[in-house]
């Protein structure tokens, strides 16, 4: 019989190919859809979810700190943005792997705000962890891929939208804080829609200001139905995993979504990953399970 540690493992491990695969959707869709719209439709599903269950079942918590639930809403709506623009120009798999730096930026960012401890062991997993970035995006010079550059920054973005959660997650329910980060990610895309007819963006972020398109055709419709489906499916796998195992052995399996990713962007078109490319996947891995542990 599976014992408990071993079915957080599987529901792990079938949360990283859920969430695989809705990368590989979101890829798909991309081909028909602004970054910026399919962040509005996902929120939007997001939304109508979760005021389902908090109507079911209410909130206890007292909440009290709106200025820090809005700016995690901020945080979670750039580091979405950005990610979805990678995963729309870059591979599917490097694309989601730079999104795994976030456990790095996570302890830094954690030393600086919330006053962690940073240990030596911690440090050296921050240097293997973007040795591996570096490996993996192969920067000229001191010139980093536009693309790549903002996978990174897409990367410290959730780090920081996860630090704000440790500040608040004792007096306002899971289920309000990721509502918070549905609603902006309904509201900031219709304020970005409405200006963008007015204004001519530089091209590094015109991905921002994107005119809004209604879609038409039954298949855009049901990969936005599926994504937004798949997202709390995710969601909902990974949270029990969390509750049946321990989060060290959860982390562990969380990387299994890059092999993934690369298995279906390989599916998709996308180049198979060289042998420096795999050695900076390996390295980022290594870096966030080491961070995880220290």
């Amino acid at each position: 019989m599976i014992n408990r540690i071993d079915k957080g493992a599987l529901f792990m491990l079938l949360s990283a190919l859920v969430a695989a695969l809705n990368g590989a959707l979101t890829k798909m869709l991309s081909n028909d859809m602004s970054a910026l719209e399919i962040v509005f439709f996902r929120s939007i599903i997001g939304m109508l979810f979760l005021f389902a269950m908090l109507k079911h079942t209410p909130t206890k918590l007292p909440g009290g700190q709106p200025l820090m639930l809005f700016l995690r809403g901020i945080l979670g709506f750039s580091a979405m943005i950005l990610f979805f623009y990678t995963i729309a120009t870059i591979p599917l798999g490097m694309a989601i792997t730079l999104n795994e730096t976030s456990p790095l930026f996570v302890s830094i960012l954690a030393f600086f705000l919330l006053n962690e401890r940073l240990s030596k062991a911690a440090i050296l997993a921050l240097f293997i962890g973007f040795g591996g970035v570096l490996l993996i995006t192969k920067p000229v010079g001191l010139t980093l891929g536009y693309e790549y550059f903002l996978g990174v920054l897409g990367g410290f973005l959730a780090a920081a939208a996860y630090t704000t959660i440790k500040k608040i997650k004792n007096i306002y329910d899971a289920r309000t804080i990721v509502l918070s980060f549905a609603i902006t990610g309904v509201l900031l895309p219709v304020m970005l829609f409405f200006i963008a007819p007015y204004i001519d963006p530089p091209k590094s972020i015109s991905f921002l200001f994107e005119e809004f398109i209604m879609p038409t055709s039954f298949h855009v419709w049901l990969l936005i139905l599926l994504i937004g489906t798949i997202a709390t499916l995710s969601q909902w796998l990974l949270t029990k995993a969390y509750s049946l195992s321990h989060a060290g052995i959860i982390g562990i399996v969380s990387y299994t979504n890059i092999p993934f990713a690369i298995g279906f962007g390989y599916m998709m078109g996308d180049a198979f990953p060289d042998f420096w490319t795999f050695c900076g996947v390996g390295l980022i891995v290594l870096g966030g399970l080491l961070v995880k542990k220290s």
